[in-house]
């Protein structure tokens, strides 16, 4: 039996970490060396630096963002870059006999990874784009504000958090608001791109909401239907409420009302290729009894 690799997917701020996170603790290998915690991710990233430097790396080669929060396609994977995926690969492949990555810019890559890696699963991690938003607005204010902590005076400070900070808060939402949502729009319609084209065997959509209730459901649907070997730990061990972003109107800085409407189709397309893996899991169950007696 071959490798059992699983590929993570979802757009930054998606809760693509937390889910990682609860998969590490069921056991499965997802990096060697993980990315540290940081503002966004008190938790921990959970991203194999490996592939997460790669993916910068060609992101740069084609003069884009590495933040990879983008809404144009990767044109180019150089041929250097892609035998250095390809000895990643092979060298995981040897070490473990099931592990999987997670970095929201592997979905800027995916048809690549498609042709590499046709024997791959995919837990695609969705979230609605208001959420998204404003994570990424915050988590852009989270970092300045550390900023100040960190690098300036008393005085630059206390100017920053009592006059500057929440005129400035404004303007960069109905500056950066739009660039945002056109950027969850582009991820997911790669996605949707993707998984419209793959057996519906190969893909299992989710999100952490999910989770919360049905943890067991989704391990289970894992181990039976992909044949990881997996141990059941709790998602309520990783997921904690209090680190999730508060929210508030995003829609009032985004102007082009057409964009939304845009991403509410994206979102309902994404719904449509959602499944009822309870009831796939138990059909699963009594056929493999049936088939022993």
């Amino acid at each position: 039996m071959g490798n059992k690799i699983l590929i993570i997917l979802g757009m930054h701020r998606s809760g693509t970490s937390l889910i990682t996170n609860w998969l590490h603790q069921c056991g499965l290998q997802v990096g060697e060396s993980l990315m540290d915690a940081g503002v966004g991710n008190k938790e921990g990233h959970f991203e194999d630096t490996e592939f997460y430097k790669m993916h910068m790396e060609i992101l740069r080669d084609n003069n884009l963002n590495d933040s990879g929060i983008i809404n144009q396609k990767v044109n180019y994977i150089s041929s250097y870059h892609k035998e250095k995926i390809k000895g990643i690969i092979r060298v995981k492949n040897k070490l473990f006999g099931q592990w999987g990555w997670k970095d929201p810019r592997t979905c800027l890559f995916l048809k690549y990874y498609r042709e590499l890696l046709p024997q791959a699963y995919y837990l695609v991690v969705i979230r609605d784009y208001h959420s998204v938003v404003v994570s990424l607005l915050k988590r852009t204010m989270a970092e300045l504000d550390l900023h100040y902590d960190t690098q300036k005076g008393l005085i630059s400070r206390s100017v920053w958090y009592n006059v500057r900070r929440k005129l400035f808060y404004h303007r960069f939402c109905r500056k950066h608001a739009s660039c945002f949502l056109n950027s969850w729009i582009f991820y997911n319609e790669n996605i949707l791109e993707n998984i419209k084209n793959m057996s519906d065997k190969r893909y299992l959509i989710v999100n952490y909401d999910m989770l919360k209730t049905r943890d067991r459901e989704v391990l289970s649907f894992l181990n039976s239907h992909w044949h990881f070997s997996l141990n059941y730990a709790r998602f309520s061990g990783v997921f904690k409420d209090s680190l999730l972003s508060k929210s508030f109107e995003v829609e009032n800085y985004i102007d082009d009302k057409l964009l939304i409407k845009k991403a509410d189709g994206v979102m309902e397309k994404l719904m449509n290729y959602t499944r009822d893996i309870g009831r796939e899991t138990a059909t699963h169950s009594f056929q493999e009894e049936v088939s022993l007696a």
